[in-house]
Parts: structure tokens; C-alpha cells; sequence
């Protein structure tokens, strides 16, 4: 009989809230280039969301397991481990998926070397939102100092360390949205955001044209899609680029939509995901992260924000925050 571990599992694949439980599941080996790595803690992501419910297909040969962001202990590695990692080392990294368990299998090359001055929890709310953030601003984006950014969903997790870099990396200004004045307050005091905009109560394509002398931001960070795809158009300087990274507004256009920005503006318009990424270029993002972020964690010039952490036993709690928008920063889950 193969060994088996407990993980949190879907009750008929896919459903609602009420279907996550933990079940009992065969444990992984590592082969190759891979570690095995005992899960002290994992990260919520809003694509587990969707893929709990049927609408986020997982990358072929991935884990069906919820969960891309871990935190723990490499308990045995494969044949041909990147240098470095070996048995016994603390770790945290991102993978295709399967970290809501007890063990997950995972490239070496999508592992960091976990700092003693940062805890589980703080490194496993690292992974996912901190890489996306620098795949969309620099890669994407194409980020120099002195460009203006804007980043909406400003509390969200990815938009949280998007302000940081961006403040951090020289921007002319950083300017976010939210649907909440709390939440807009919290991108300026706390994250060093130049303005936030209220999206429910403020016409914030004006306020931004209003603070730009009427040229619009050089990058947008969009998760939102359909529903503010015009406004988008509206607000974005010439030349420059709207990255899309979600769709919490939808994906079909309203009728009436005027494409005219692309031509007059020559503006760019970009989708992209993480997930779906090669190992190679993940690799290169986690480089990216090891040089430019992580002296930035540990000498304290970035805050990994936390908002919530629950025994994975709560795992339905967690998804439930998440799907309600009522948190500023990570909803991280841990296993004893």
C-alpha cells in the first residue's frame, strides 16, 4: 500500500465553500530535480478560489491539490536536487499546485532558502503575490524609474507588494484603487501609495487624469477585466501598457466600448497568468526574488501583511474571507 498524507480535498472535484475537506490522499515522492517538502504552512490565492469551483484548470501533469504557495521542510529530494537543498532545510517556494497538504513534491528551482528573521507564516504569503508582482510590473510591464503606476485592488495581496517595489524602485507617483475609503487609506499610509481612489464612490479616471496633468498613468495593473476595460483605456497614458491579470468584473465586453486609445494613445493592452509559466521562467522569477526582494524582508524595508492565519482545519473559514473581499493582505493556513 502506497503512503498516504492528509490534504484538504474537493468533495466531487469542484463546488462551493462547504466542499473543502481534509481527506486522506497518496503522499508524493520526489524525483529528478525535486524536493519533498513537509508543509508548515500555505497561502490563499484567489485562482484556489476558482479552481475549487470548476473555472481554473490546473497546468497538465500539476496536482490537483489546492494551493501554490508553501512554507516548511525538505524531508527527502530526487536525483538530481538544484545545489543547495538538501534534507533538513527550511524552505518556502511556489508551485503548479498541491501545497493545501501535509507534503508537497516541488522543483528545487521553485525553492528559497527561508531567513531566520522571518516566520512560516510570513514566508509562505511570499511566493505567489510577491513573483506576480514583479512578472507584471518589470517583465510585462516594463517598469522604469520615473514611470507612473497604477495598481487596482490596492489591498489586495499582489497590489500590496506591487505598491512596495513600486515605491520602492522610483516611480514619478503610485496611485491605487479600492472599493473601500479604509482600504484606500491603508494603500497611502501604509504602503506609501501617492493617492488612492475610491472605485464605488469616486470617478477615479478623473482623479487620475486630475493628478497627472491630464496625461494618465504609464502602467496600469488591472485584475478586475470587463468592467473596467474602458475606463482603463481612459485613464493610461500614451504608450502606455494595461496589464491584465484577472477578471473579478467579467470577460464580455459591454456593447459601446471605444477602442480608439490603442491607435490615438498607441497603448498596449496585455494579458498574462503565472501559473502557466514554464519551470524555466518561473526559475528566473524566483532569481529575481532571492537579488531584489528578500534584503528588503529581512532588513524590514518590505512588510509581508498578514491578515489572517487559521488552522488548515479552518480551511473553509479562510476561502469564505477571501470570497467576501474583507481583508487587507494574506489569509495564510497552518498545518501542526
Amino acid at each position: 500500500m502506497p503512503e498516504t498524507m492528509k490534504a484538504v480535498d474537493v468533495k466531487g472535484g469542484k463546488g462551493p465553500v462547504s466542499s473543502l475537506f481534509l481527506n486522506d490522499v497518496p503522499k508524493p515522492s520526489p524525483t529528478g530535480a525535486q524536493a519533498l517538502v513537509k508543509v508548515k504552512a500555505f497561502g490563499l490565492n484567489r485562482m484556489d478560489l476558482l479552481q475549487r469551483e470548476g473555472h481554473y484548470p490546473v497546468p497538465p501533469g500539476a496536482s490537483k491539490i489546492l494551493g501554490v504557495e508553501f512554507s516548511g521542510t525538505i524531508d527527502a529530494v530526487g536525483d538530481e536536487p538544484e545545489r543547495g537543498f538538501k534534507v533538513g532545510d527550511e524552505v518556502f517556494g511556489l508551485a503548479y499546485g498541491g501545497a493545501y497538504a501535509e507534503y508537497i513534491a516541488v522543483s528545487t528551482h521553485m525553492l528559497v532558502h527561508k531567513p531566520k528573521e522571518l516566520s512560516w507564516d510570513q514566508c509562505a504569503g511570499i511566493p505567489e503575490t510577491w513573483i506576480t508582482a514583479i512578472q507584471a510590473m518589470y517583465l510585462i510591464g516594463k517598469f522604469t524609474p520615473g514611470k507612473t503606476i497604477l495598481w487596482h485592488a490596492g489591498a489586495s495581496s499582489v497590489s500590496i507588494a506591487g505598491i512596495q517595489l513600486s515605491v520602492a524602485d522610483s516611480t514619478s507617483a503610485v496611485y491605487a484603487t479600492a472599493r473601500q475609503d479604509e482600504k484606500c487609506e491603508f494603500a497611502v499610509k501604509t504602503l506609501g501609495a501617492t493617492a488612492a481612489f475610491n472605485a464605488t464612490t469616486q470617478d477615479w479616471v478623473s482623479e487620475v487624469k486630475k493628478a497627472t496633468d491630464g496625461k494618465g498613468v504609464d502602467i496600469i495593473i488591472d485584475f478586475v477585466g470587463a468592467s473596467y476595460f474602458q475606463q482603463n483605456l481612459n485613464a493610461v497614458a500614451r504608450d502606455g501598457i494595461i496589464v491584465n491579470l484577472g477578471f473579478m468584473g467579467g470577460t464580455k465586453l459591454p456593447e459601446g466600448i471605444d477602442i480608439s486609445a490603442f491607435v490615438l494613445k498607441r497603448c498596449t493592452f496585455v494579458g498574462s497568468s503565472l501559473r502557466s509559466r514554464d519551470e524555466g521562467y518561473q526559475g528566473k522569477l524566483r532569481d529575481q526574488l532571492v537579488e531584489h526582494v528578500l534584503p528588503g524582508f529581512i532588513d524590514g524595508r518590505f512588510k509581508i501583511l498578514i491578515d489572517k492565519v487559521l488552522p488548515w482545519q479552518q480551511v473553509q473559514e479562510a476561502h469564505t474571507l477571501m470570497q467576501e473581499n474583507r481583508t487587507k493582505g494574506k489569509i495564510i493556513c497552518t498545518i501542526e
